[in-house]
């Protein structure tokens, strides 16, 4: 064999080899297994930061509710402490009314002596004996009855104030618990902060790292419609099919009505219907401004306009400027983008687009437990999603999550 022949020999078979090296160690595999290790890392500590807070949350409600109880004690107590002064005060009134009918009694029985000597009496009396005698009686009794009476009262008035005592010092000993139980609240309180605070950075980092394994794997997903957006998100996040064309449907007519209005016009509307109903919408109007440099954020490193069009500011007093399909506020978005990245692929999560406003949904609904199309479910996640319970809202989702396939003839 010529040399010329030999090394083309040559390069073939280093050819080949290097082929087949990639075949079986495709590029970026190592850096792949890596990354799913970590991934898988990251999601036992999630699972564990979420145990912890969880715990953590139970302690604060098994709190707040002991709390609760011991304000309620401290309230009857007051009560009750108030009953018994009432009742020391119908006490006095007795004795001071007694006092002073024994009082006359004792005057008008002076006076009667003054004037009329017994012996006298006696001498000139033509009646019965005993008839005189029956009467001093009477005379007598009622004395004794009132005095009894009194004495009666004085221990009433000393048994009550007794009480009354017992009840402050059960007060004093309730306060003091509840100063505790308060302490107790604002250390379990920033526990529960801060195991948020942990879960969320590992939530933030699987995202992220969801993200990259993503791009080192060069996947990422766009649907071609919205049943194909709804396919894929409810593959990815457990939701069902029926559950999210409800929530769609009601949301935006599944993407027809996704909104009519500029941020421009929305605040314009919303400011002057805020401050018509004075100050105490002064939070609002700044949630609503700080919602508007997100929103300008959002479509300028999307490429949009800030003229991009988002929901209109309700007839009641709320708020305008969700956007897409899901509807979502800037802010909230802003809080699921590195989730909907990570399932998407997308590097760049855009409200408009449907299959980053469905999964946004998705991963909203599953956070609110909506992964059964069951009614409680459903009722829940309603509530979660619309910020408060609306009945036409609720069934028109559980009508649609049943009957959805009705929807593409």
């Amino acid at each position: 064999m010529n040399t010329k022949k030999k090394l083309i020999t040559i390069t073939l078979i280093v050819a080949f080899a290097v082929v087949n090296v990639f075949d079986f160690y495709p590029v970026g595999a190592e850096t792949a297994a890596e990354m799913q290790e970590e991934m898988d890392k990251v999601s036992k500590e999630i699972k564990e930061a979420q145990a912890e807070l969880a715990a953590e949350e139970s302690k604060l409600y098994k709190n707040q509710t002991q709390i609760a109880a011991t304000k309620a004690r401290i309230n009857k107590l007051l009560a009750d402490i108030a009953g018994k002064e009432k009742e020391l005060k119908n006490l006095n009134d007795q004795a001071e009314l007694n006092k002073k009918m024994l009082g006359e009694y004792v005057r008008q029985m002076y006076y009667a002596n003054q004037e009329q000597n017994p012996v006298i009496q006696l001498a000139v009396f033509r009646g019965d004996l005993s008839d005189m005698v029956v009467g001093s009686d009477n005379i007598l009794s009622i004395k004794t009855k009132m005095l009894d009476a009194l004495r009666i009262i004085n221990d009433a008035k000393t048994e009550t104030e007794k009480n009354k005592e017992i009840l402050a010092d059960q007060q004093s000993d309730h306060k003091q618990l509840l100063q505790v139980q308060q302490v107790q609240q604002n250390e379990i309180a920033s526990d529960v902060k801060e195991a948020k605070a942990t879960l969320g950075e590992l939530q933030k980092k699987l995202a992220e790292l969801q993200e990259d394994l993503l791009a080192v794997m060069g996947k990422s997903y766009s649907a071609k419609n919205i049943q194909d957006a709804v396919e894929f998100a409810s593959g990815r996040t457990g939701v069902p099919k029926g559950v999210l064309y409800g929530f769609l449907k009601m949301e935006t007519n599944l993407g027809a009505n996704t909104g009519q209005c500029t941020y421009e016009q929305v605040e314009k509307v919303s400011v002057a219907r805020y401050k018509k109903y004075g100050s105490k919408y002064k939070a609002s109007i700044a949630l609503l401004y700080k919602r508007r440099d997100l929103f300008y954020d959002i479509v300028k490193s999307l490429g949009y306009s800030k003229d991009k069009k988002v929901s209109c500011s309700p007839s009641y007093i709320g708020q305008g400027g969700a956007m897409g399909v899901s509807q979502f506020m800037s802010d909230t978005w802003n809080g699921y983008a590195a989730q909907i990245s990570a399932q998407t692929g997308h590097s760049k999560p855009d409200p408009w687009n449907l299959t980053d406003g469905v999964m946004a949904l998705a991963l909203k609904l599953k956070r609110a437990g909506a992964t059964s199309d069951s009614t409680s479910a459903i009722k829940k996640a309603s509530i979660n999603y619309l910020g408060a319970f609306n009945n036409n809202y609720y069934s028109g989702i559980v009508y649609w999550s049943k009957n959805y396939k009705t929807l593409f003839p």
